[in-house]
């Protein structure tokens, strides 16, 4: 690329960074309805013509700046400590995500109010994907009683319906309580009081999966037999 092609990108790349953070501005303080293409130039200063060549359509515009929440989104989570307890970082987790939704109720409902199946930012894929390790996190310390998606799904559904029903209410009414009970009964549904085995690691878990071998009906003798020595290769490098 030529020192003037450079320019040229790195110029159009400052342009859209600036539509997408006055389109955010508008959308804070105006709704959905306020993410017109003809505001936005306007407020942006640029023309409409523009937007539509940086972006697309206003559906283009639309997921950027949703991206852009993401954005902002992750970098909230990634500026939170992460707790030594996987428990706690879940209820950590929990309450930021709440926190942000309510502290910015039109860009969380730009996020998370008009799925489209099958399609997501790479910003909402990463977000997910930081949900998924707290839960495999919990999982490694054997306190997880479903499988990890259904986990991450129940917690995200949990999380997303407890910040729509806290913003339909007046905010004198909402009571910071139903948050507190929400995220201590999601996590309860999917945790275990205490760990499946003592000690953590592959060792223990598969020495204690190995013990409930014989009643996992679902296999075949042949099946069986197969993670059985699995799981005694694994037990074995635990013990040495």
């Amino acid at each position: 690329m030529s020192d003037r092609e450079s320019e040229t990108a790195s110029g159009r790349d400052r342009t859209r960074v600036h539509i997408v953070s006055v389109a955010a501005r508008l959308l804070a303080s105006g709704g959905r309805d306020a993410l017109s293409t003809r505001a936005v130039a306007a407020a942006a200063g640029t023309q409409a013509p523009t937007i539509y060549r940086l972006f697309g359509d206003k559906e283009g515009l639309v997921d950027a700046v949703a991206e852009f929440g993401f954005s902002s989104y992750l970098q909230d989570k990634k500026a939170s400590p992460p707790a030594d307890d996987p428990m706690e970082a879940l209820r950590a987790g929990w309450d930021l995500h709440v926190g942000f939704g309510l502290a910015n109720p039109a860009l969380f409902s730009l996020m998370y109010g008009d799925p489209t199946p099958g399609r997501q930012s790479p910003a909402a894929v990463a977000a997910f994907r930081m949900l998924g390790e707290r839960i495999r996190a919990i999982a490694a310390a054997g306190r997880l009683k479903v499988g990890e998606r259904l986990a991450a799904d129940l917690v995200h559904a949990a999380g997303c319906g407890t910040v729509f029903t806290l913003l339909a209410l007046p905010e004198e009414r909402r009571d910071p309580r139903l948050s507190e009970v929400a995220r201590d009964a999601a996590i309860a549904a999917i945790t275990t009081d205490a760990p499946a085995v003592e000690t953590p690691g592959p060792a223990a878990a598969a020495m204690a999966l190995r013990a409930a071998l014989p009643d996992a009906i679902a296999l075949t003798d042949g099946e069986r037999h197969v993670l059985g020595e699995w799981l005694d290769r694994l037990a074995a490098d635990g013990s040495g």
